[in-house]
């Protein structure tokens, strides 16, 4: 009798949402159960098999030495490691913390903030470890998500598009919200992945998927400014959200506040 390879799923610093977007697959989910033996995933169930495992989920951020020690051992344990989500690819909303003290949020929230022990910066997993393939998004995209499993089952590359955002709204027909409307919006810069939820609805992109490969973000930003009317502020807060930590987006904003230092 063939063994079926151990899937194991992992959280880190997160909301959850990103193991949510598993569970949520509900059909397809059972007709994975029979082609891969799901040994580790505490958000669906308490069934605890010990590794070694043939596929690892991984998600979410590394915000504390023990994380950091963790996902080290997990490593060793994994022959494949993903990484899904915006925490586990770039840090995510956590990783606001990079761009201050993070001694004085924990005064601020915390009545005894001596009894907390974090790192200084919250980081993305493949700061820490080899990965073998990164997911984006905020939450990630259930079927991007079986396609990824699909691909390790059937030992072929994943079919994720790289192109940007911008790309699905011509696909789905929408109007451009910037050229149109005069309305900020990241999908030029930003992964594909979300079907354009926001520009359909007449919204600019949040950018939750993330940069897209070799993002042009200082060409985006001059067109917004130059174009669009938009001041740093509003730079700042579309480039410092649940990818803030991403390098491209990170690199961009500090670029805002070196600006506003010397317009100052």
């Amino acid at each position: 009798m063939k063994t079926m390879p151990k899937l194991a799923v992992w959280k880190f610093t997160s909301c959850d949402g990103c193991q949510l977007s598993l569970l949520d697959c509900e059909d397809e989910l059972l007709l994975l159960a029979g082609q891969i033996d799901i040994a580790y995933f505490m958000e669906a169930s308490s069934r605890q098999v010990d590794g070694p495992y043939d596929l690892s989920i991984v998600e979410g951020s590394i915000t504390t030495a023990d994380e950091a020690e963790r996902i080290q051992k997990i490593r060793q344990q994994s022959h494949t490691l993903i990484t899904i989500g915006a925490c586990a690819s770039s840090g995510g909303i956590q990783a606001l913390r990079n761009f201050a003290d993070v001694t004085e949020f924990t005064s601020l929230v915390y009545a005894h903030p001596e009894y907390i022990a974090t790192l200084k910066t919250s980081s993305a997993i493949s700061d820490h470890i080899r990965v073998d393939f990164v997911l984006q998004g905020c939450p990630i995209n259930k079927a991007q998500l079986l396609e990824v499993i699909s691909a390790y089952l059937n030992q072929r590359k994943p079919q994720i598009p790289a192109h940007s955002v911008c790309m699905e709204c011509k696909l789905k027909g929408n109007i451009c919200v910037m050229v149109a409307h005069g309305t900020p919006c990241m999908g030029p810069v930003t992964h594909a992945g979300c079907g354009a939820i926001c520009p359909s609805y007449n919204r600019g992109c949040y950018g939750c998927y993330g940069p897209k490969e070799n993002p042009n973000t200082a060409s985006l930003s001059h067109w917004w400014q130059t174009e669009l009317g938009s001041d740093n502020a509003t730079l700042l807060e579309n480039f410092r959200n649940m990818n803030a930590a991403a390098p491209a987006f990170a690199t961009q904003s500090l670029t805002f506040i070196e600006k506003n230092h010397e317009e100052k």
